[in-house]
């Protein structure tokens, strides 16, 4: 650690060159700044950097390793764990470099690292193009694409991950590198799930699809019928294309105008069925489950980035989500998810989600360190709540998912979607002989493992 008067020298040279904000204890805004998705989370930086461009990004890796900081990084901010903070050390915050490049001839876009999901979707969708995104508008591109991403879209056009161009980095030693499939190879492969470990993604490139229609049909069910909707939802997407996605989701009833008042703060199911193309093709799929008793339903065409903010949860709530992903959903499976659903807590904003694999996703690359991909089912817990007092039953219940589901379980996990549950879930979503692999890279790129604020591969 430096001395008191090295760090302040060091501090007062980064506030001169530094050409975006930086904010230490003490300073108007800091608390702000230090503000994250999830509620639980309170960490105190020594400093908050918040670059402009790469070149703020490598002024401020430089000052942290001047003062043997610790360094975190702040994309979206949306990670369960806080991992976008840190207690002591610096925080290199990328919200202000947001810029997203459109190539449609290429169909290619170019995401500057701290761009959120919605800048992503906002700015394709003009141009009739898309790619796969996360389920959530204000989730960070960057963390989701290099953690492996799924979302409404896998199915048809491979995870996030698959869809992975080039990645624009700043190292540990303040350097910039570029990897993709002719450049670094060897990190870019790491970068295909090894998440923030390797560096600071100041931007990434990514491929786009056509993306002309986009249609959805969200059904709401008394939960008395949610198991017969979650088999026939799920017979629905057995049988049905690629082209077809979505969730069955346990929810409170919102108070929405398409939600009946009876069913407002109570728990009710829904399905949920996107789909890429036409109302018409749509409804027809959708057929199995609008012919079951439900409460209500929309059905119809919608912009994609639109379909993206369906999920969006209000900032300053406590999050705590897990997952598994599963070997099938027989119909043992399907009542025992559907039971655990009757103790979730309501009326909170928590989500016992179901989510179907396959498609594209199964079909992808199987050299990247994702091996969840072969997994054609996941479960999602995701608890939402905002009192404090709702902790302790808001986590058991996320637990009691995970060992309800547990004999249908594969093993590997979706790393994004859960918190800091050990290095045992780490290696689980990495898989053991890419975890040993990343690690020899980790050992060459990172090796006193200066980025390890994340689902941390430990240098070989």
């Amino acid at each position: 650690m430096a001395s008191p008067s090295k760090a302040g020298a060091a501090l007062a040279a980064l506030r001169e060159d530094l050409v975006g904000d930086l904010f230490a204890p003490g300073d108007p805004g800091y608390d702000d700044a230090r503000t994250v998705f999830n509620a639980m989370i309170d960490r105190r930086p020594a400093v908050i950097a918040q670059c402009v461009d790469e070149a703020d990004v490598v002024r401020a890796v430089r000052f942290a390793r001047e003062l043997d900081l610790q360094i975190a990084v702040r994309g979206g901010g949306h990670s369960v764990a806080g991992m976008a903070l840190n207690d002591g050390g610096l925080v290199v915050d990328l919200r202000h470099m947001r810029g997203v490049t459109v190539h449609p001839a290429a169909e290619a876009v170019r995401v500057a690292g701290g761009a959120i999901m919605s800048d992503l979707d906002r700015a394709t969708q003009p141009h009739g193009l898309a790619t796969t995104g996360g389920r959530v508008s204000t989730t960070g591109v960057g963390g989701f694409v290099l953690g492996g991403g799924g979302g409404w879209l896998d199915r048809w056009c491979g995870l996030a991950v698959d869809n992975l161009l080039g990645v624009e980095l700043v190292t540990a030693d303040g350097e910039r590198t570029r990897a993709s499939a002719d450049e670094n190879p060897d990190l870019f492969w790491a970068l295909h799930g090894g998440g923030g470990n390797f560096g600071i993604a100041t931007a990434l490139t990514l491929k786009l699809y056509e993306l002309p229609e986009f249609s959805i049909a969200l059904v709401m069910y008394a939960p008395e019928f949610g198991p017969e909707a979650v088999r026939t939802y799920r017979d629905v997407i057995n049988a049905g294309p690629d082209e077809a996605s979505g969730a069955i989701i346990y929810v409170t009833g919102p108070p929405e105008e398409f939600v009946p008042p009876h069913l407002v703060g109570t728990l009710v199911c829904c399905a949920l069925l996107t789909y890429v193309g036409t109302e018409a093709d749509m409804r027809k799929l959708a057929e199995p489950l609008l012919a079951l008793p439900h409460e209500a339903e929309i059905v119809g065409a919608m912009p994609y980035a639109e379909v993206q903010c369906m999920l969006d949860d209000p900032p300053g709530m406590r999050n705590y989500w897990s997952a598994e992903y599963l070997t099938g959903a027989p119909d043992d499976f399907v009542d025992a998810f559907c039971a655990r659903a009757r103790s979730m807590p309501v009326p909170t904003g928590t989500q016992h989600v179901l989510l179907p694999q396959g498609g594209a996703i199964a079909a992808g690359p199987h050299a990247y360190p994702v091996p969840y991909r072969d997994a054609p089912w996941a479960v999602h817990p995701f608890g939402v709540w905002e009192d404090p007092a709702d902790d302790e039953r808001g986590i058991r219940w996320v637990r009691d998912v995970r060992a309800d589901v547990r004999p249908w379980s594969t093993g590997a996990v979706y790393l994004n979607f859960i918190g800091d549950e050990g290095p045992e879930r780490v290696v689980a979503g990495l898989g053991a002989e890419n975890t040993r692999r990343l690690a020899e890279l980790k050992r060459r790129y990172d090796p006193d493992n200066v980025f390890r604020f994340n689902h941390n591969i430990r240098p070989a």
